[in-house]
C-alpha cells in the first residue's frame, strides 16, 4: 500500500481536474457496455494500493451529512442528548442537512488519521467514497466531486479512463 502525499495529490488534481470531470460527463452521456463491472474490478485494484489512514483527506476537508439515526446513535455513544450533540458539533445547511460545524472533522485524530467514533460513524462516512454504492451513472455527480478530495476516487477514475480508452 502506498502512503498518500496530500500536497502532491492536490497538485495532480489541480492539473487534471478539468480533464477528469470532462471524461466523467462524456461517460455519463455515452455509457460503455459493462461499465459497472469494470468499476467493481477497478475498485478492488484501487483498494489494494490506497491506504486511507495515510490520507484522511475526506475527514480533513469534507463533512458527512448526518441522518437522524446517525445523530441518535452518535449522541448515545458520546453519552449526550441529541440536542446537545447537534448544538455542540453540527449546523443545518441551506438544504436542511446536518453537517459538521468545522473542518477537519472533530472526531478525527490528526496524529493517527483515525476516527474516534469509527464504530458508530455516520452512514455517509461508512460508505465513503461510494464507489460501488449504485450504478456509476446514477452516482456520477459524487465521482465528479470526490475525484478532487479522495485519492482512491482519483485512482479509480484514472483506471476507468485507461480501460475505456484502451477499448476505443
Amino acid at each position: 500500500m502506498q502512503a498518500i502525499n496530500l500536497r502532491s495529490f492536490k497538485q495532480v488534481v489541480r492539473h487534471n481536474k478539468r480533464r477528469f470531470r470532462s471524461f466523467l460527463t462524456r461517460l455519463e452521456k455515452n455509457v460503455p457496455r459493462g461499465l459497472d463491472n469494470k468499476v467493481t474490478i477497478a475498485d478492488k485494484k484501487v483498494w489494494e494500493q490506497i491506504d486511507c489512514l495515510s490520507c484522511a483527506n475526506c475527514c480533513k476537508t469534507m463533512s458527512p451529512t448526518y441522518t437522524k439515526k446517525d445523530i441518535k446513535r452518535i449522541a448515545k455513544h458520546l453519552d449526550m442528548t441529541e440536542n446537545a450533540f447537534r448544538e455542540k458539533w453540527l449546523y443545518k445547511d441551506r438544504s436542511g442537512d446536518w453537517m459538521n460545524k468545522k473542518q477537519p472533522c472533530q472526531f478525527l485524530d490528526l496524529k493517527t488519521n483515525m476516527c474516534s467514533i469509527y464504530a458508530v460513524r455516520p452512514r455517509d462516512c461508512a460508505g465513503f467514497p461510494h464507489h460501488t454504492k449504485r450504478k456509476m451513472t446514477d452516482y456520477m455527480h459524487i465521482y465528479k466531486q470526490n475525484v478532487e478530495y479522495c485519492p482512491a476516487t482519483y485512482s479509480l477514475v484514472e483506471k476507468i479512463m485507461e480501460g475505456v480508452n484502451a477499448a476505443s
